[in-house]
């Protein structure tokens, strides 16, 4: 097992990872303002699972294999873009009369939750992470390796999903404020709209490294 220095560096490396502005950060922001708190909570519960079973990936060792078959992460890729573009430009061309420019509609937040765990575990970079951070950690004497792997993740995931609450509820705030300007729930479900969609975009040219 890791020795208090080794879990200090660990947990210093996923703070400055969680705090790095991509595509989850992003996710979180737009659905927190956007919906809400709830809805904030949901997606970052959905990034958190995506990431705990990349971690589970790198544990039985299908992460490397799977960066190694181009086909099959081009086809899971393309996918997770369309349909990421999709729930953009629905969210987009969503009709809203006056009455309710207050109370947008709201996604499901099981709908949410899969889209947040859909995001982490399409993004090639944080499974490079995984698989680059985690084995670093782990004691080859031991013969339980498969487990330190997954008590290394499950450590950098909480690391990860406190600083993503964090965000969530400052952007819920900031949502609400938002919500009681004329005109704003207009402009935040532009904003959750285009985002969703610019992560779509940005899956669909990223490159596999």
């Amino acid at each position: 097992m890791p020795t208090l220095t080794d879990l200090l560096f660990l947990l210093m490396a996923a703070f400055l990872f969680s705090i790095v502005p991509g595509p989850d950060m992003l996710y979180i922001i737009a659905r927190s303002t956007g919906q809400g708190r709830s809805a904030g909570m949901i997606s970052c519960l959905g990034t958190a699972t995506g990431g705990l079973i990349q971690t589970i990936m790198v544990a039985l060792g299908l992460s490397s294999l799977f960066l190694l078959v181009p086909v099959a992460y081009e086809i899971l890729k393309d996918i997770g873009a369309i349909y990421l573009v999709y729930l953009g430009i629905r969210t987009l061309l969503s009709h809203q009369g006056e009455p309710s420019i207050l109370t947008p509609k709201k996604t499901a937040l099981a709908t949410v939750y899969v889209q947040g765990m859909l995001n982490t575990l399409l993004n090639p970079k944080s499974a490079l992470f995984y698989l680059a951070l985690l084995p670093q950690f782990v004691d080859p004497t031991q013969h339980d390796v498969t487990f330190q792997i997954l008590l290394l993740g499950l450590v950098t995931n909480l690391v990860g999903l406190t600083v993503e609450i964090s965000i969530a509820t400052l952007s819920s705030f900031l949502g609400a404020w938002l919500k009681k300007r004329l005109g704003a729930a207009k402009l935040l479900r532009w904003f959750t709209g285009c985002i969703l969609i610019g992560l779509g975009v940005r899956l669909a040219l990223s490159k596999r490294q």
